[in-house]
């Protein structure tokens, strides 16, 4: 069996992005398979688990009753981690089943933060980055959210959720959620000033070869060189070059590092592993668990790896 192969014998949230990115299948088929993932396997499994009250486990970023992360990890199984999730897998914003469960979500989820809707965000901008993503994807304006971002920006480019408590050095992980957020929202409303926000980002990650300390040159993090799935609020570098590859722009020289860093995981068989699953309650899991080949890992690392090989 071929990795091609092995990956179309999947869910469809796999399988569609499997047959755009990788197989080069037609228009049609990949929107036949898509429309699949709100209808079927995990993307149905997730819309079906949505409460009453238009929430998932009766809270905006952490269960109803939880507190936040605990002696086990952070539960990934409240509102804006699941529709994250639906986000990731591909469900089609514009099925009926996904705008419904959304438009709940919109009218009955409140930040634990401020008590506000949560497509108007809270303070930290990693969740605020992540919630413009949503807010792009799904449909609902988010341009309150993204003016707090590009005022919260930091002097060396990025980001950081300590902010607020003083700090003035950005991190990784808050700066990959804004990025992907300021991407989005600068595709569907084109502005000079969110596209040159992005770009200083970018440096940020880009001045770092994406996962080093500038100080040092050590690797800041560990866990920045795992890849692993779902990402949750975390970094790593394969999400910093699956960024980059959704930029569009021919990859810059800082990122061949972080580029074979990736190519270095690939495994005998063809397939990437899965590393570092970020420890929580989980709705159901997606994968076999760390160390054990990953579906997920494999087609984001060979559709990185085409984009950066085919500039060669």
């Amino acid at each position: 069996m071929t990795v091609l192969e092995w990956l179309l014998e999947s869910d469809p949230a796999v399988r569609w992005q499997v047959l755009r990115d990788l197989a080069g299948a037609s228009d049609d088929v990949v929107a036949a398979e898509r429309a699949r993932v709100a209808a079927e396997g995990w993307g149905a499994r997730l819309l079906e688990l949505q409460d009453a009250d238009g929430q998932w486990a009766g809270g905006s970023l952490f269960p109803a009753g939880s507190g936040g992360p605990g002696p086990d990890g952070q539960p990934w199984t409240a509102t804006e981690p699941t529709l994250t999730l639906l986000s990731l897998l591909g469900a089609d914003p514009a099925d009926e089943r996904v705008r419904a469960a959304v438009a709940r979500a919109a009218a009955g989820s409140r930040w634990d933060y401020n008590g506000e809707p949560i497509f108007h965000g809270e303070a930290e901008p990693c969740i605020n980055g992540r919630t413009v993503s949503l807010g792009v994807y799904f449909g609902h304006d988010v341009g309150g959210i993204v003016e707090r971002l590009l005022a919260g920006q930091l002097a060396d480019g990025g980001w950081n959720c300590e902010a607020e408590f003083g700090s003035v050095r950005s991190s990784f992980d808050s700066t990959i959620n804004v990025l992907e957020g300021l991407l989005a929202y600068e595709r569907a409303i084109p502005s000079p000033a969110v596209t040159a926000a992005r770009r200083h980002g970018e440096e940020y990650l880009l001045e770092r070869s994406l996962f080093r300390r500038r100080s040092t040159g050590e690797p800041a993090k560990e866990g920045y060189l795992q890849l692993s799935f779902p990402p949750r609020w975390h970094y790593d570098v394969l999400r910093g070059l699956e960024h980059f590859r959704a930029a569009g722009d021919a990859p810059d020289p800082r990122l061949k590092e972080a580029v074979e860093v990736v190519r270095s995981k690939r495994r005998p068989d063809g397939s990437w592993p899965l590393e570092n699953t970020h420890r929580g309650q989980v709705h159901f899991p997606l994968e076999d668990g760390d160390g054990r080949p990953s579906r997920w890992n494999t087609l984001r690392a060979m559709r990185v790896l085409a984009w950066h090989d085919n500039h060669l």
